[in-house]
This record gives structure tokens, sequence and C-alpha cells, in this order.
């Protein structure tokens, strides 16, 4: 192997220039300086590279050969150059995050309208899951960053910082209209049919503790793999639906559904933007968090 790599650089402008005093322009170096780089080259390879003509220089047979690896080589590393700016200045690149169905929704989906307004050649790569599962993958280094629902368990490598609240509620239809306007004992829940997340989100496991420190355990009718689904499935009687309350709002304004009240008020939880300190976050993933930085809701205390 040659002991200087730059002698190949040398090597590719006077081959590509057919002139010293050309290649020395062209690497803004001395004319002197490119000769005995050459004639460095020609010694650790063994052979003569390049003969003089009266217009400059040709290769020899060894040197066309030699010029046809290194030509590549070097055209390679120019572009990796250039597609590294690139990403820096974010005209390419893929950005990868992870979030729920709830999360995406109601608070990511508006700033990434935004940054693919701002960056249009990024491609996001959205990854729908629940919060065990995105946690998982940001510490796998698959995302670069993931909004979650809490509760979720604690990491010394995750930094989570709470954006929005969230606020689970009870809902049913007009079958239910018995249940409009009193006040009810968590208890009774256990006698009502429900219709609930599945086990493995943040808000079925948040739902299943707070209720059972209360000393009541869920015997749910339906659990359901999204919140959509649930209210739909409450719309139409089937039940009295457990979600976030962003997901019925509008059939709660427009009469179509209605809120169970409680003598215990259900503790709300928090919308958080993780990120994995292990793990480094690619250009087009910070952008994305300033400019979620940049909003009301943004802020800089951790749990």
């Amino acid at each position: 192997m040659v002991s200087n790599l730059e002698y190949y650089k040398v090597f590719y402008y006077v081959a590509m220039q057919k002139s010293l005093t050309l290649a020395a322009a062209q690497l803004s170096i001395s004319q002197p300086a490119v000769s005995q780089s050459i004639k460095q080259l020609e010694q650790e390879v063994g052979t003569k590279l390049f003969v003089r003509t009266s217009k400059g220089v040709k290769l020899t047979a060894e040197g066309e050969l030699l010029f046809g690896y290194v030509s590549k080589g070097y055209e390679q590393m120019e572009l990796g150059e250039k597609k590294l700016a690139q990403m820096r200045n974010l005209e390419f690149g893929e950005l990868h995050i992870g979030a729920s169905d709830m999360t995406l929704r109601f608070y990511l989906l508006p700033f990434l309208e935004q940054f693919h307004e701002k960056y249009p050649k990024i491609r996001v790569v959205v990854s729908n899951a629940p919060t065990p599962e995105t946690l998982q993958s940001l510490r796998a280094g698959k995302i670069d960053f993931g909004v979650v629902s809490t509760p979720f368990g604690e990491d010394s490598g995750i930094r989570a910082v709470e954006v929005r609240e969230a606020e689970d509620v009870f809902v049913a239809g007009l079958k239910f209209i018995p249940y409009k306007n009193k006040t009810l004992d968590l208890q009774e829940l256990e006698r009502l049919p429900l219709i609930v997340l599945e086990k493995n989100t943040s808000t079925r496991r948040y739902m299943d503790d707070y209720l059972g420190k209360n000393g009541v355990v869920m015997h749910p009718e339906f659990e359901l793999a999204t919140s959509d689904m649930i209210v739909q499935f409450a719309l139409r009687n089937l039940g009295v639906g457990c979600v976030m309350r962003d997901f019925a709002a509008e059939y709660l304004e427009a009469g179509q559904l209605f809120e169970l009240r409680f003598n215990k008020i259900i503790p709300k939880r928090s919308f958080c933007v993780v990120t994995d300190s292990r793990n480094s976050l690619s250009m087009a993933g910070g952008k994305l968090l300033e400019l979620v930085a940049g909003s009301s809701g943004y802020r800089t205390d951790t749990r």
C-alpha cells in the first residue's frame, strides 16, 4: 500500500488534465510538488506511470491500469463528500420516528407537516406502534426519537421531555343514558360492559394500575387495537369505552356520546418526546426536534 494517499490524488489530477502545470493549478500547489509526488508514487509502485509528450504527459499502459481503479475510488470519495454536504443541508436523507396512533395524531402530525414543507426531500419513516415497542426501537437505534405516552419504565439512557397532557375518560352512547350526570363509584366499572385497548399499550397498563390501586378490576367486553375503534364501538352502544378524551371530543360535543363521572378523578398523563443518549441523532432528527422545541408545549424538564 502506498505510504501517502495524497500521491493518488495528484496522480488522478495529472491523468485527468494530462498536464503537470494544469494539475498543479487545480490542486493549488506548485508544479515541482506535483512532479515530486508523481516520482514518489512511481517509486513506490515500482513502474513508470507517465511519459512526457509535446503537449504535456500521457499515461503508460501501467498508468492506464492504475488510473482505472484510482479514478473510481477518487470519484466515489468526491461523491461521498457531496452527499454528506447535501445531508448536512437536508437536501436528502431519512428521518425515522416512533409514535403511537394517539401521539402521532394529537401531537406529532402538525410538526411533520411543517417539517415536510421546509425539507421536502427528506424521507420521513414513521413506525406506528404502542409505547413499549417505540421505546424498544429507540434503544435498538432503529428510530431517531419517539413520541410516547406515560407511564413507561425508567431507563438511565432515555431522556424524556413532557410536551402535553393526556386525559383518559370513559364514554358511552345513548343506551347508557341513565348513567349521565351521575357521580359514580369506580367500582361500578366492574359491572359495565367495557371496551378497552389491548394489554400491550401504555394506556391499558395505566388504567389497569390506577383502577387496581382503587380495588377495581376491569372485565372488558371488547379489547381492541385502536382507540378510534373503541369510539366506534361506543357509538353503537356496544359498551362503555375507555379512551383519551381527544379521540371522542367531536362526539362528546355533538351529544352522540357522554362522559361518565366518578367520585375519584382519574389523574392525567403526559405525552413525552424521548431520545436515547446512547445513540446519535441524525441531522434531520435534530431539525425536527428544533421545530418541536419552538412550540409552546415543549418544556425542558426531564423525567
